[in-house]
């Protein structure tokens, strides 16, 4: 007696649920990803063959060509601390409202004597269009008060943290004796340390790094 034959059917798959989810985690990763924010001061920095990430809420100091210098502190919390520190220190006199206009500000970069006026114009001035915190000399070298109270609010910590949250972004035609009086603000407070930060380039083939990389390839050893 011959075998009876079960009809074949076509496979049906429902993609519908499959789908949710992929537009799901689609959804997700669109709001949960932190964009960049556009540069508020431009600057053309140096290129080194380093690719080590710079830290999270980390103290940015940038020098544009003309020797102008802008501070971005961006640690909100610590970031209130040292401004109130710097006006208690200072005698700066500024109101709680004028503090918190100040810590909105994603740049900082105006002597001391002209902050109260900023603070009260009607609209933000852009970071381009402020004149920069003074640092020609050692006489009126402000960014040593802005270091002095950075120190204050990270007391307590460890130092080491703290150098490795100071960047230095200097434009590639900035001239020396504008970064030495950067360095001048950082000796004064007692920091030796600190990063500079560069845009990234291919290392020269032939040279003493290549080399090294090679061989750690060779080797199977991650670089």
């Amino acid at each position: 007696m011959g075998r009876a034959k079960i009809p074949r059917k076509s496979t049906n798959i429902d993609m519908t649920a499959m789908c949710d989810v992929a537009f799901l985690l689609l959804s997700f990763f669109i709001l949960a990803t932190k964009q960049k924010p556009p540069e508020a001061v431009a600057v053309v920095a140096p290129t080194s063959v380093s690719s080590q990430a710079a830290p999270e809420k980390s103290i940015l100091i940038t020098l544009t060509k003309e020797g102008k210098v802008y501070l971005m502190l961006g640690d909100d919390i610590k970031k209130k601390e040292i401004l109130e520190d710097l006006n208690a220190t200072r005698g700066l006199g500024l109101t709680p409202a004028e503090l918190a206009k100040l810590g909105k500000m994603s740049v900082i970069g105006m002597p001391f004597n002209m902050m109260k006026g900023i603070l009260d114009m009607n609209q933000e001035v852009p970071a381009g269009k402020l004149p920069g915190i003074p640092t020609q000399d050692s006489t009126n070298n402000e960014l040593v008060d802005w270091m002095r109270s950075i120190t204050n609010a990270y007391a307590g910590g460890s130092q080491k943290e703290l150098e490795q949250k100071i960047l230095i972004k200097g434009d590639n035609l900035a001239k020396y004796p504008s970064f030495k009086s950067i360095k001048y603000a950082f000796k004064k407070n007692e920091i030796y340390k600190f990063r500079l930060v560069t845009n990234s380039e291919t290392i020269p083939v032939g040279s003493e790094l290549y080399k090294i990389n090679q061989q750690l390839r060779a080797n199977g050893v991650p670089e």
